[in-house]
């Protein structure tokens, strides 16, 4: 008997935790258009993360070529471990990147979807016409990054392959040999900093359209967790 009661304790538990999530799990178009929006402000994050180890790494290569440097193998050190935390966050630009445009995919495709389903054909027309303002303005951001995501994973192959040619030469000749190409890749890293401000400038367009529940002071009706 014991047993019997457990046991339809669970099944009832089961069936209790069921019926929440069919209340509850599905997300609605503002949930939709906050997880995008976070992702966005990832993105934008990862981008200012590497526009900064794009600089600090800038730094490292130039100490290391300096004719009058005194410490090479330390100088080395510094700037390999630069190239190999810039490898990680190009990495996780490119992971996050693909996110946003996956679920900036899904969210006009779900709008659209719940937008057929409006009776009244003005509603229905009105929420086409936003969701179309919206997507164009969404649609700017890998507009603007046309070229950026192979500038990065140009600029990339050359401060790794440089790292590892002087990790066979470091000797002042091999330095000497080596510094017009690093050169150029501290220009190609300047070139990628400015390749990437349409991109934020893009970003916080879309993150000012897609805000839900915002107030003019900027934070969000009824509070925010």
């Amino acid at each position: 008997m014991k047993l019997r009661t457990q046991r339809v304790a669970i099944i009832a538990t089961l069936l209790l935790g069921a019926i929440t999530c069919l209340g509850g799990c599905a997300t609605t178009g503002m949930e939709r258009a906050a997880k995008t929006t976070n992702k966005v402000q990832t993105v934008e994050g990862d981008i200012q993360q590497a526009v900064v180890q794009v600089d600090t790494t800038k730094a490292s290569l130039q100490e290391l070529i300096k004719p009058d440097q005194v410490d090479v193998k330390k100088a080395y050190d510094a700037y390999a471990a630069n190239v190999a935390r810039m490898e990680t966050i190009g990495k996780q630009l490119d992971k996050h990147t693909d996110q946003m445009n996956s679920l900036g995919k899904d969210y006009f495709a779900e709008w659209e979807k719940q937008g057929d389903k409006y009776s009244n054909p003005q509603i229905r027309e009105l929420s086409e016409q936003r969701r179309a303002e919206l997507s164009q303005v969404y649609a700017q951001i890998p507009q603007a990054s046309v070229g950026v995501k192979g500038a990065l994973r140009s600029y990339m192959t050359d401060i790794k392959e440089i790292q590892k040619y002087l990790s066979n030469d470091l000797t002042p000749k091999g330095i000497e040999t080596i510094t017009p190409v690093a050169q150029q890749a501290i220009k190609d890293g300047d070139n990628l900093k400015d390749a990437v401000k349409p991109v934020l400038s893009a970003m916080d367009r879309a993150k000012a359209e897609m805000a839900q529940g915002i107030t003019e002071k900027g934070s969000a009706a009824g509070g925010r967790q």
